[in-house]
């Protein structure tokens, strides 16, 4: 495995020191986005070695991605080893031009002031190579990206390869995905995508889990960033005029506890259940309404409710109040109407307190299979885990297209809310699936898996929103989407 061992500032001997005795560094978080043509030149990254080292003195030399120009070829070049990379141009003319850009944002924006290691081919010879660059800056938490680029001669026509990056931290599905999804996360706001409230509370949840599952450590620094940086922001203790984003924040919370134990966590878990209880009435017989405006009540709130009071018992000693209120939670949802006959569950109800019929997404199927797990194991029930299996095996069904998971209504964007929905339901199956003796949604979960690695990912192990395939673009919200399917498949 390649990890990163250390975050204080590190000298390049240093870093050559930690290296040697603590094994292969890493990478840590995504820097700010830079915009294009602010930053002028970059200033030097030192980690194993520093920026500029002779490829001569490369280990190695895989080829990840490639593009052409006017007959020209041009190779990003990586060393695994070390974690850099160069580029090369070649079947060229004198005076032709070659550099690499670095991204710490995934590559959603660079330094254009800065051509790394920009080069021409000098007379009589046909190609060159730049130095070699680092991909990531460990010292300030920069996940990083290259790419090739250059341009035939004085042509103003530039052409640069696909972004790609080295294995380090990336050296199976699960951790290469949990890396392109760190360039998401801002070094400034300690947010996803920089202000991601309820999709930054999933997509650092995906990131414990990523730590659980596939053992990397090299995130983990991302928990007590993101809770420090933001544990004051909007209504405090990560609440605000929506109870749904509470609920995601305070299950987060306890995904945080049970990865560190660190008890300030499910201090604030608690202090989330306590809000989301204080807009639990009457009206339609229970419940806890969707925002403080009490206009509506829907049941991805409900079901977040359930999850987050049960998992609270289950952690708390001696605890009977959060019992309390998952069992009220649990009676009151499944006689509200919104299970409709087919097994599905609909958005909300109308202001008669019936089921309003509306779009039977994602996540509301796959909440619900984690909160049942979890109150399955909070009282014992084992019924209510034969319960969960009905819902299950209704959703893997009604919501799959061609043998692939597919929200209602899925579009080509990741950006928005809707991205982090099948995130939500696969992170609920696999939790229903690890509790059952036989695994019954193993299967699924890995023939979904195996379709997004081979149709919906790019060369810096980026992910679109069509686990089938087919044409999107990518942000955090897909990438967490399928950071949590490769965590529930293995």
């Amino acid at each position: 495995m390649r990890l990163h061992p250390m975050r204080s500032p590190l000298t390049a001997l240093a870093a050559a020191l930690a290296a040697l005795l603590l094994g292969a560094p890493g990478v840590r978080a995504a820097s700010p986005a830079v915009s294009a043509g602010t930053a002028g030149l970059a200033a030097a990254v030192c980690n194993a070695y520093c920026d500029a080292r002779d490829p001569a003195l490369s280990p190695q030399d895989r080829q990840p991605v490639t593009a052409g120009i006017f007959s020209r070829t041009l190779t990003l070049h990586v060393d695994d080893a070390d974690a850099m990379g160069w580029a090369s141009v070649d079947n060229g003319n004198p005076g032709d031009e070659v550099w690499l850009d670095r991204s710490f944002d995934g590559g959603r924006t660079w330094s254009s002031g800065s051509k790394l290691g920009d080069t021409t081919v000098p007379a009589g010879q046909r190609g060159r190579r730049t130095l070699m660059y680092n991909v990531d800056d460990w010292n300030t938490e920069g996940v990083g990206a290259l790419r090739a680029c250059g341009k035939a001669g004085d042509r103003p026509d530039i052409a640069c390869t696909q972004w790609a990056r080295t294995t380090w931290n990336a050296w199976d599905r699960r951790t290469a995905a949990a890396t392109a999804l760190m360039t998401s996360f801002d070094r400034g706001t300690k947010l996803f995508g920089g202000n991601g409230w309820w999709t930054g509370a999933n997509a650092l949840t995906a990131i414990i889990d990523n730590i659980r599952v596939s053992g990397m450590p090299s995130y983990r620094y991302a928990i007590a960033e993101t809770y420090d940086a933001n544990i004051g922001a909007q209504q405090g203790n990560f609440t605000n005029e929506y109870l749904d984003d509470t609920g995601w924040w305070g299950l987060a919370w306890v995904d945080a506890y049970d990865l560190t134990g660190d008890s300030r966590y499910l201090a604030t878990a608690r202090a989330d259940a306590d809000h989301m209880t204080a807009y639990w009435d009457g009206t339609c017989g229970g419940g806890v309404w969707w925002s403080q405006a009490r206009t509506y009540k829907n049941a991805i709130t409900n079901e977040l409710y359930l999850q987050l009071t049960a998992a609270l018992h289950d952690r708390i000693a001696g605890d009977t109040a959060y019992l309390g209120r998952a069992q009220a939670e649990w009676a009151w949802f499944r006689g509200s109407g919104m299970i409709n006959g087919d097994h599905m569950v609909n958005d909300g109800l109308t202001s008669g307190c019936a089921n309003n019929g509306q779009t039977t997404w994602t996540y509301n199927q796959g909440v619900v299979l984690g909160a049942l797990t979890e109150l399955s194991r909070a009282t014992g029930d084992t019924g209510l885990l034969a319960t969960a299996r009905t819902l299950a095996d209704a959703s893997t069904v009604r919501l799959a297209q061609d043998g692939v998971l597919r929200e209602p209504g899925e579009g080509d964007s990741c950006t928005g809310d809707g991205p982090s929905f099948k995130g939500a339901y696969v992170r609920g199956l696999g939790r229903l699936d690890a509790a059952l003796a036989d695994r019954p949604y193993s299967g699924v979960l890995n023939t979904w898996a195996g379709s997004a690695y081979a149709h919906d990912r790019n060369a810096l192990d980026q992910y679109g929103p069509h686990w089938a395939g087919g044409a999107g673009s990518s942000d955090y919200g897909c990438q967490q989407s399928v950071l949590d399917l490769l965590n529930a498949a293995g």
